[in-house]
């Protein structure tokens, strides 16, 4: 079971529906202040309200990384308003399971509740739709008509609790327990990854995951060198030869239970620069370089859903290229697949080479790009052929060398015939 798509609506810059289907790679484009991160932070929202036990929609408190108020997440940011959220979760058989929750904004009272869901199986449908009354706002049980029937329903986040299910809906009555099992381990690293400090303690037990802002890399290194014979710095330092080629990391053992990252160079052995004097591309890296190293040492048991913003950040283009292999080794080699939101032409220029070399499937990689028009944005998906042509390309977007070079031909054509 995973995560096929999902979708938004009336959501942040997004008026409309929009929904995005997921490749083993995807790909979300557009200008600055676009809406990208808007898509790629919807995922973290959605698992939080599919995996909650809170009786509220989405107890953003527990949101690491970015900590909106749920006014933010309003289109308009309207204090009275809603917006929508969809998953559709693909099984072994063929058939999909999907829910669709309206969360309802009540301003007046500080809080939120779901004012209507959709809940399908197949060719099973049930919808079920708040009814105001005096349990309005009870954070237990409330009235709903549920295909017709009224009946009182208890939330667990966005779905409703299996036991409250009236015996009329028994065709999807097992359905969100199938959503909340089937939906994908979602991972986040954001933007601005935590700059290490000179010293760092190991935790006292092994890490699955960097964190949103990689602020446990160099402490799952320590972890690994302390518990699991240094397997993960092994497999660290494999991947940085083709991205920082000369260098190699240590973590050196200090005592007390106290570790020093450093950078040793290859050529000189006595050249050793400390990590946190290293440049900032380095830093930001790094958690992306040790995430895939562990997930190589130890493959995740279940399928996992990895959102990375901008991991070209600080990083020369050369190596941007570099990064993109690291994502199409690993959806090959294991059960993680990627949504990127990135400012790079070489990554998605990568990425489309691996298609046409057939390292990829076309289906394999989804690119949306995001488009502003009177004040809301809407997604447009880009089409893969085999050959890794795109069937849509928006005007402006990566062409800005293009651009320079032909305007730096003409000014040099105009002083030759200025000169003539």
């Amino acid at each position: 079971m995973s995560l096929e798509r999902f979708s938004l609506e009336n959501y942040r810059c997004f008026r409309e529906r929009q929904e995005v289907e997921l490749g083993k790679i995807t790909v979300v484009l557009g200008r600055n202040n676009s809406g990208k991160s808007a898509v790629v932070r919807a995922l973290p929202l959605l698992s939080l309200g599919i995996r909650g036990d809170s009786p509220y929609p989405l107890d953003l408190d527990l949101i690491q990384g970015f900590t909106p108020s749920f006014a933010d997440l309003i289109h308009g940011s309207s204090p009275h308003g809603h917006i929508r959220l969809g998953a559709s979760i693909g099984h072994e058989d063929g058939e999909t399971v999907s829910a669709t929750a309206e969360v309802q904004n009540i301003a007046n009272q500080g809080m939120q509740l779901v004012s209507s869901v959709q809940i399908s199986s197949g060719t099973e449908v049930a919808n079920l739709s708040w009814i105001p009354g005096i349990d309005a706002y009870s954070s237990e049980k409330r009235a709903y008509l549920v295909d017709g029937q009224e009946a009182k329903v208890g939330f667990r986040g966005l779905l409703p609790d299996p036991a409250d299910w009236p015996d009329s809906v028994g065709g999807v009555s097992g359905v969100t327990g199938l959503i909340r099992e089937g939906l994908d381990e979602i991972r986040y690293l954001g933007p601005f990854r935590k700059s290490p400090e000179r010293f760092f303690r190991s935790p006292a037990r092994t890490l699955g995951s960097v964190g949103y802002r990689g602020e446990r890399a160099l402490g799952m290194l320590a972890a690994d060198e302390v518990y699991g014979r240094g397997l993960i710095g092994r497999e660290v330092n494999t991947l940085l030869e083709s991205i920082l080629p000369g260098w190699r990391l240590e973590v050196t053992d200090v005592g007390s239970g106290m570790y020093i990252p450093k950078l040793r160079s290859l050529r000189d052995p006595d050249l050793v620069v400390h990590i946190d004097d290293v440049g900032t591309g380095v830093v930001q890296f790094l958690p992306i370089v040790i995430q895939r190293a562990a997930d190589r040492v130890e493959p995740p048991a279940g399928p996992v859903i990895e959102i990375v913003e901008e991991p070209e950040l600080h990083l020369h283009p050369s190596a941007h290229a570099a990064i993109a292999d690291l994502y199409v080794d690993a959806v090959q080699e294991s059960q993680v697949r990627f949504l990127v939101e990135t400012h790079s032409e070489n990554f998605l220029l990568r990425l489309r080479r691996r298609v046409a070399e057939r390292k990829l499937a076309p289906e394999d990689v989804k690119i949306y790009f995001v488009e502003q028009a009177e004040g809301a944005a809407t997604l447009r998906k880009i089409e893969v052929d085999a050959l890794g042509n795109l069937d849509y390309w928006p005007r402006g977007v990566f062409a800005e060398d293009f651009e320079e070079v032909r305007a730096l031909a003409d000014a040099q054509a105009n002083r030759i015939d200025d000169a003539r």
